[in-house]
């Protein structure tokens, strides 16, 4: 934040040095800013590397690490020049009142892109019979249609294992990484898995977080265009180091409260997972096992989990699975 602040304040004046027009400056400053805060968070990034690598939890090289994932790194720059394109444009017809058209524009390209999330992966297909037909037997108890199991290989790069719903109505896939299928999880533990990814789906969780984020888009877009009034507004390219650092202060504000919705869906997504399978040991496997493979604090400090924690502790899901039982 701090290096992105200090291009808020003087970023402005890199304007004077382009020829490219408002639009194209604009996007040069954009891709800029976000090239000045991927070199101020690499040594912390590397730093969390290192770590990993130390414990075994990952298995990526340094220089691959630094210098090997342009894809992601492409899709940063492409989102942030598009994103400004959008905005510089609606600013330039509308004025300072962007914000209104801007807000639900930005909602639509959430919704297209939670849609073909799914699509963008290299994805194959679950070969284990017994889950297809727990996932089948899971949907028809949410009320759902058969969704898609697939398995993201993630080995090359990580032991962690992790698991993920995505996708809107016939885009809809549970993704397994197959770290989680490498034999360390009893068949039990995978289907309580398998069941906490369909309970997203059942209970609509992905388009109720795309929502939240629409509640929260219009005054968001509004804040942002009051922080750049001083600079012309979005429509001038001299205001685009300000509206970076805007939007980029306005997201790590949120992030307590979007935590605050993740782990309330994360902990409805335990509870029907329990109801499904009335498996509270293989509830209490999974959990002690993710806590042991990926090293993570079974009871984290408050501040970490109000900043940093978008599920329920450990601690607190093992207590979800005994509560169950005793229910």
């Amino acid at each position: 934040m701090i290096a992105l602040a200090l291009y808020a304040w003087r970023g402005h004046r890199l304007s004077r040095e382009s020829a490219a027009g408002r639009i194209g400056t604009g996007m040069m400053l954009g891709m800029l800013g976000l090239a000045i805060v991927w070199l101020a968070r690499l040594p912390f990034a590397v730093a969390e590397l290192w770590w990993q690598r130390r414990h075994g939890i990952s298995r990526v090289g340094y220089i691959e690490f630094v210098f090997g994932d342009w894809a992601a790194l492409g899709g940063e720059f492409l989102f942030i020049s598009l994103a400004l394109l959008i905005v510089m444009v609606l600013a330039g017809v509308l004025g300072y009142r962007w914000w209104i058209a801007g807000a639900p524009v930005f909602v639509g390209l959430v919704i297209l892109f939670v849609f073909l999330y799914p699509y963008l992966l290299p994805l194959e297909p679950l070969r284990d019979g017994e889950l297809r037909a727990d996932a089948r037997a899971f949907a028809r108890e949410q009320g759902l249609d058969p969704v898609p199991v697939r398995v993201e290989e993630v080995g090359y790069a990580t032991t962690a294992p992790n698991a993920e719903a995505a996708g809107l109505g016939g885009s809809r896939r549970v993704i397994l990484w197959d770290t989680l299928l490498d034999g360390r999880f009893e068949d039990d533990e995978v289907r309580v898995v398998l069941a906490h990814e369909v309970a997203h789906h059942g209970r609509e969780h992905l388009p109720k977080l795309v929502g939240w984020y629409a509640l929260f888009a219009l005054p968001g877009a509004w804040l942002i265009a009051v922080a750049t009034r001083g600079r012309g507004g979005m429509g001038r390219s001299r205001a685009v180091p300000l509206g970076l650092f805007a939007y980029v202060a306005l997201q790590l504000a949120a992030v307590p409260l979007q935590n605050v919705i993740s782990r309330r869906l994360e902990a409805e997504a335990d509870w029907q997972a329990l109801r499904m399978t009335r498996d509270p040991e293989g509830a209490r496997g999974l959990f002690e096992g993710f806590t042991e493979t990926a090293l993570s604090d079974p009871d984290p400090p408050t501040w970490a989990h109000v900043l940093l924690q978008s599920h329920p502790s450990v601690l607190e899901r093992l207590a979800m699975a005994q509560a169950w039982q005793r229910r």
